[in-house]
């Protein structure tokens, strides 16, 4: 059988209920904030933006790449997404990403979905799009400076969000601080790298299809097209084809939880709807990955551009 995509999402059972219940409240928090937020910032034309890019951060996490010492890694996205629209409007696109991937695909805990959503969306927003701006206005806002900001921001985002989960991990008490710090750290500064290539790339290929979008990213520009779309979203599913040609070697969580002896503590997804990234119908290893993450791409970009749209609505009623 072909594998299927995987993910380096916090499962059910590596968090105690403690730790767990206090991501959800703070992930709550985060996203109501950025619903008040991005009111302030979100134009109509917008919106679909949103949506290609859910679509393609989507996609992108199902291809695992290689990385030393047999372990692999996959795109983020949380720069990326913060660089383009900001990181509040980031903060709404990462929680669907993560959030479909949690209900439909069982990848990633539901009582660890908190954690999931402040380590891979918010953490990594926030703080990628902090390191891009600073770099900027150290070096100038030249083409080869944002592709420069945007390769180291990228990297930081990952090494944030990895340090988040080991001290998690500590906190609930699977895996020793003095342990899981470094595995963490070391482990994703190579993944890191992988990020700030495919970042790197979608800034430079962004710089030379539609480069006012870079220009001001927190106040949301404006004109992008229904040919950037209808593109865009041919680009995430073109993507998703590739999914079956993900790594098999574990990702960076899973990894460092063989090594450190705690893998066995996760638990098993409570509900069963596409598992692993397949489609109950398709016995094709290749077809069936290919499916469900086209499937995961298209109700991505769904839900993200009825997010979008959801808070315009709020945002002209208030």
């Amino acid at each position: 059988m072909h594998p299927s995509p995987v993910q380096m999402h916090i499962p059910d059972g590596f968090l105690s209920t403690t730790v767990s219940v206090i991501g959800w409240i703070l992930a709550v928090l985060m996203i109501a904030i950025a619903i008040r937020q991005t009111r302030r910032q979100l134009g109509e034309r917008q919106i679909p933006v949103m949506g290609v890019l859910a679509a393609f951060v989507f996609a992108a996490q199902a291809i695992n790449f290689p990385v030393a010492a047999g372990t692999s890694g996959h795109l983020l996205g949380g720069a990326l997404v913060a660089i383009v629209l900001g990181p509040w409007a980031a903060t709404l696109v990462m929680t669907s990403v993560i959030g479909v991937q949690a209900f439909l695909f069982q990848d990633g805990g539901l009582l660890a979905l908190g954690w999931n959503i402040l380590n891979m969306g918010v953490l990594t927003a926030f703080a990628g799009y902090a390191c891009y701006r600073v770099l900027l206005r150290w070096i100038g806002e030249t083409s080869q400076a944002r592709v420069a900001a945007a390769f180291a921001a990228a990297w930081v985002s990952v090494e944030i969000g990895a340090i988040a989960t080991a001290v998690e991990l500590a906190v609930s008490g699977t895996s020793p601080l003095a342990l899981g710090l470094p595995a963490m750290a070391g482990v994703h500064a190579l993944i890191g790298v992988g990020e700030g290539l495919i970042t790197g790339g979608a800034i430079t290929m962004l710089q030379v299809s539609r480069p006012q979008i870079l220009q001001d990213a927190e106040q949301a520009p404006g004109q992008r097209g229904a040919i950037f779309v209808l593109v865009g979203l041919f680009a995430a599913l073109l993507v998703a084809a590739f999914s079956p040609l993900a790594s098999t070697h574990p990702d960076g969580l899973e990894f460092i939880a063989e090594r450190n002896g705690f893998l066995s503590r996760a638990l098993e997804p409570a509900f069963s709807i596409l598992p692993d990234y397949s489609v109950p119908f398709l016995n094709n290893p290749a077809a069936t990955t290919i499916a469900a993450v086209m499937i995961g791409t298209l109700i991505v970009f769904v839900l993200a551009w009825l997010v979008g749209r959801g808070v315009l609505r709020l945002d002209r009623r208030g």
